[in-house]
């Protein structure tokens, strides 16, 4: 991405509020909340991905000559406007949840604090990132918690909805848990284990499949899974495996990441009657990798059908999040610093529809934990000029049945900050860590949240609560504007 000039992904209206703001000499410092309303997939959460990239993207934001001569040719822009458009570069301070947190819904995962103009124009790519990756991974989560422990390998680079979508569905599918991906580019590109076997195309090349697994199992010994479906998985394909195991074995050659893939028919059958049939030939530890339009529910089915498939090779309905094609996130404004005072005025969003009120003011995001359990007790969305401590009682109460409660004495809970600093004044001040530290990371959140938050069907709902007082401000602001339409309307 950073070999990109990816400045102009962005809608057009950015561009051209960005020049009303100019013409106006209106560049005041706004706070941008980048959230979304609803978890993917009917999900009980989603994992945050995608922050590194909106690091590359800011790091990297200008105009060149290109660009400014395409916006010329469009006609809607003016000179002077273009000449600022030459010297631009992001100069704001910007907020994020780190990748591989877990997250719910209305919580701020990015903060832009910038001139409007440039928060303005960042809006279009950071949603554009954050929504694909962070989409995938708890697609990936879902899929990896449908398999109880066994490993999901990432295959959907041909499925994938173009090049970046399979690059970067990689990248997020692996911080979603996988242990490996079939992309090579996204292998190199992310320091991540890459996996694969072979296709149906190298055994139908050879005379035949015998031939085809022992040339495969002589030059790759220590990968050696077999595709065992070609012809007849139970009566050649699996027999053959054995053969060439047992060649193998008294070649001497060390019995290492060995079994076989199976890629149609009924897997929960012929999983268990090919387990049968390798334990009955002494290789009992054989992988059964199992490939084939799998998603968690299929996966889950076969669990608990007793399959014994104990390594998983997902594809198109991972890279697509197939059921569920959008994350869902928006940006919005919910604060203006005053020229005058330098304070931050909360502003708020009215919809008819109740789940489209946004939450206004600086905010930021705490996440409480039971002291002895371990897990999380609820989430606190907070202004940034409060403070808290476990030292401390705490009152958590429901945004909408406020009479809904729950007490916290001093030292029955633990209580973190989500969010980090990621660019200071528009230099950036945060080092992403590798993909698979993001992996393990996500690995301990997952473990954080109860096991009926992570049903795959009708899981538990987090509680996400506001402080007393961001739920007075929010409160006030309505009634507020409440009062102003009244008078407008008289």
């Amino acid at each position: 991405m950073s070999d990109r000039n990816l400045t102009l992904m962005t809608d057009l209206y950015e561009l051209t509020m960005m020049q009303g703001y100019f013409k106006e000499k209106t560049n005041q410092t706004a706070v941008f909340d980048v959230f979304y309303r609803t978890n993917p997939c009917g999900n009980g959460y989603a994992v945050m991905a995608g922050l590194e990239q909106v690091i590359d993207y800011i790091k990297n934001l200008h105009f060149g000559e290109k660009e400014i001569d395409y916006l010329r040719s469009t006609g809607l822009f003016e000179e002077d406007f273009l000449g600022y458009l030459r010297d631009f570069r992001f100069t704001g301070d910007i907020f994020a949840i780190p990748e591989g947190t877990v997250i719910f819904p209305r919580e701020p995962l990015v903060k832009v604090v910038a001139p409007i103009m440039e928060a303005q124009l960042v809006e279009t790519s950071i949603l554009n990132i954050i929504n694909h990756q962070c989409l995938i991974a708890t697609k990936t989560a879902r899929v990896v918690h449908a398999a109880r422990g066994d490993g999901i390998m990432e295959f959907g680079l041909r499925r994938a909805q173009g090049p970046d979508a399979g690059i970067y569905g990689a990248r997020a599918a692996m911080i979603g848990g996988c242990i490996g991906t079939s992309n090579v580019l996204a292998g190199q590109m992310f320091d991540v284990p890459v996996k694969g076997t072979h296709a149906h195309s190298w055994i139908m090349s050879f005379p035949d499949e015998l031939t085809a697994f022992r040339t495969y199992a002589k030059l790759y010994p220590t990968a050696c899974i077999l595709l065992v479906d070609t012809y007849d998985t139970l009566r050649s394909g699996v027999p053959n495996a054995i053969t060439v195991f047992n060649e193998m074995k008294a070649a001497g050659i060390p019995l290492n990441g060995y079994g076989i893939r199976l890629d149609s028919g009924d897997l929960a059958y012929l999983s268990k009657k090919a387990k049968e049939m390798l334990d009955e030939a002494g290789f009992s530890d054989a992988v059964i990798s199992a490939s084939s339009d799998l998603d968690e529910d299929l996966i889950n089915s076969l669990k608990t059908q007793g399959a014994a498939i104990n390594s998983w090779g997902v594809g198109t309905n991972m890279i697509t999040s197939s059921g569920c094609p959008a994350f869902g996130g928006v940006y919005k404004l919910v604060a203006l610093k005053d020229k005058d005072s330098g304070e931050f005025i909360p502003k708020i969003k009215l919809s008819e529809n109740t789940e489209k009120v946004t939450n206004p003011g600086n905010k930021t995001v705490y996440r409480i934990y039971g002291a002895d359990t371990g897990k999380m007790i609820a989430d606190l969305i907070a202004l940034v000029d409060e403070s808290y401590s476990s030292d401390q009682p705490l009152l958590l109460f429901d945004p909408i049945d406020t009479w809904k409660k729950t007490h916290l004495a001093p030292g029955t809970y633990t209580i973190r900050e989500l969010p980090a600093q990621i660019f200071k004044q528009g230099k950036c001040v945060y080092e992403s860590p590798s993909v698979m530290d993001i992996r393990s990371y996500c690995m301990q959140e997952l473990g954080t949240l109860w096991d009926e938050a992570k049903r795959l069907i009708n899981p538990h709902r987090a509680h996400i609560d506001l402080s007393a007082k961001l739920h007075a401000m929010k409160n006030s602001l309505l009634e507020s504007v409440d009062n102003m339409t009244h008078h407008q309307g008289r």
